[in-house]
């Protein structure tokens, strides 16, 4: 989905990774969870934390902040576990997120929000749906759904999905430097 897609007022809620804010459509949400004790699973990627159990189902654990190029998440009094659903093809996938904080969730219009600026920019665009524009900051809205590969989602489950198309595997956030 584009910026030029957004033509109504949207929900999003909003997160910090390091210094950043980021922003994930609230329809992607199933819960926040605080912290809890993670399951670490032999040989996983680098970004894969481990695993939780909620309410009696499995649930795979990301750490944005290694994801998107920036140091391993540390437990702080304010780290939690975003719970979303994303799509890769026709698959629903849940996965858990830890984020530095939980901030808000915001009212974005359609005014509100640019698209990801081209040059400069230290994040690959394909990933951010647009910026959002929210008094004094700027808000990162991902498009969670592009974030994680085919080969990264079948990591993630166990293999359990058959997606047709997502990013290569080695994307990730970051833009290579020049």
């Amino acid at each position: 989905m584009a910026v030029a897609d957004i033509t109504e007022v949207r929900q999003y809620l909003t997160f910090r990774l390091e210094e950043e804010v980021f922003a994930i459509d609230v329809i992607k949400v199933r819960e926040v969870l605080d912290y809890i004790d993670i399951t670490k699973v032999p040989q996983a990627p680098d970004f894969m934390r481990g695993i939780i159990n909620v309410r009696g189902s499995v649930v795979p654990i990301v750490d944005m902040r290694l994801k998107f190029g920036m140091s391993r998440t540390e437990k702080t009094v304010n780290t939690c576990i975003i719970v979303m659903e994303i799509e890769v093809g026709d698959d629903v996938t849940t996965i858990g997120a830890l984020a530095d904080a939980v901030k808000e969730v915001v009212d974005l219009r359609p005014d509100e929000i640019e698209p990801a600026p081209r040059i400069g920019s230290k994040w690959k665009t394909e990933f951010i749906k647009g910026i959002g524009k929210r008094q004094d900051e700027f808000v990162i809205i991902l498009a969670i759904d592009r974030i994680f590969s085919t080969n990264e989602i079948m990591a993630l489950t166990g293999g359990e999905t058959s997606v047709a198309h997502a990013p290569a595997p080695e994307e990730a956030l970051h833009a290579p430097q020049a």
